[in-house]
């Protein structure tokens, strides 16, 4: 709560909750997706990939994580970060360093430069909101700012300005940094899977074929026919654990075999547990995307849970009430990724790689590859 503020949805309940999360959704919901966000982040994934094309290597962690935030921002505050100094983005780097670290508050700590990290990017945050407020209204709404400060005016939720801050300093944060490490683990994975890289390729290599010009934008109903891309966005993120913690409380006793959660207590659910149980995930630490094409056909006989869906065995994205209301974005996001360079590059690890849950995902060397033209 220090961290991402105590006036925030995390800890709203009922009603509230509800509404906060339908104002999100107005941004990245499926309508603001098809419409909108599909073109934003195709463009910004081409210019990203052509600006690497140079390099001698490129940490894609890093990379990735500066793109996905272009987007994200440009729709939250209209922040244009080609135009900027990258104040924004270096804060949030300093903020996520330290976001699990033990909470001492001393100079030279990790949660200090985490705490100092929220502190400029709220001073940023607020300058911006403030001026806007100030400013006369806009008939169109252009980001969530907009939208934020209309339902503070309206009164619709009682809502303060420290919780529409808070709400969009989650968000930002949010928006990237999980996606970023989403797209990292799955080129990972396809760099050490041949076989999959070449049907992942294939599957994209024919979508471009069927186009009355190869090099048209990505259409919404070509990205929901890459079934092939859906099984290794999931398989990926089924191992990669990018969300290690879901923190919960109990509304009443809960009662589990031979145990009893009484009400009101603080429960820790670990997505890691049930994503490589082997009695649910045959070879769990092994990278099979063929596998959800099986979970596919069950589905399709109505016998096991939707393909990505959340559910008891998969959680990568929460579930129930709390399911992340950014789950699609975020799978759409490593999706046209995926397209933009398999169909056009190809690409080489130069170093680093390794990953380590410690206890979010984290590639302490990095993962650098080089990318060069496919034909």
């Amino acid at each position: 709560m220090r961290i991402f503020g105590a006036e925030s949805i995390i800890p709203s309940m009922g009603s509230f909750h509800k509404h906060a999360k339908n104002l999100i959704l107005r941004i990245f919901g499926p309508e603001n997706l098809r419409l909108v966000l599909l073109q934003d982040v195709q463009r910004t994934a081409q210019a990203s990939l052509l600006s690497w094309l140079d390099l001698p290597s490129v940490e894609l962690k890093e990379a990735t994580s500066s793109m996905i935030f272009s987007v994200t921002a440009k729709r939250l505050i209209s922040y244009d970060s080609s135009s900027s100094d990258g104040k924004l983005w270096k804060q949030f780097d300093a903020f996520i360093r330290g976001l699990l670290a033990f909470p001492l508050y001393i100079p030279g700590t990790a949660f200090y430069q985490c705490m100092q990290g929220r502190k400029e990017v709220m001073k940023i945050l607020r300058k911006l909101f403030d001026e806007r407020k100030k400013a006369p209204s806009r008939r169109e709404k252009v980001d969530f700012i907009d939208l934020l400060i209309d339902t503070i005016k309206e009164d619709k939720l009682a809502m303060s300005d420290n919780f529409a801050l808070n709400l969009i300093f989650l968000l930002l944060f949010a928006g990237f940094e999980t996606t970023s490490s989403g797209i990292t683990a799955a080129i990972k994975f396809l760099t050490d899977n041949p076989k999959a890289l070449q049907e992942l390729t294939d599957e994209h290599e024919n979508i471009r074929k069927r186009r009355a010009s190869p090099d048209a934008e990505i259409t919404w109903e070509e990205y929901k026919s890459m079934n092939f891309t859906s099984c290794v966005i999931h398989e990926s993120l089924r191992l990669a654990n990018i969300a290690p913690l879901l923190f919960k409380k109990s509304k009443e006793d809960v009662h589990i075999k031979a145990y009893t959660i009484p009400k009101g207590s603080k429960v820790m659910v670990c997505p890691s547990i049930v994503h490589l149980n082997p009695t649910i995930y045959e070879d769990p630490n092994v990278f099979n995307p063929w596998r959800w094409k099986v979970c596919e056909l069950l589905y399709e006989c109505e016998i096991a849970e939707p393909l990505g869906g959340a559910s008891k065995d998969f959680m990568a994205f929460g579930g129930g009430l709390r399911l992340c209301v950014g789950a699609e974005f975020a799978k759409m996001q490593m999706a046209i990724f995926l397209h933009s360079l398999v169909t056009k590059y190809r690409w080489k690890a130069v170093k680093g790689g390794t990953m380590v849950l410690s206890p979010g995902l984290r590639f302490p060397d990095g993962f650098h590859i080089q990318i060069v033209h496919k034909y």
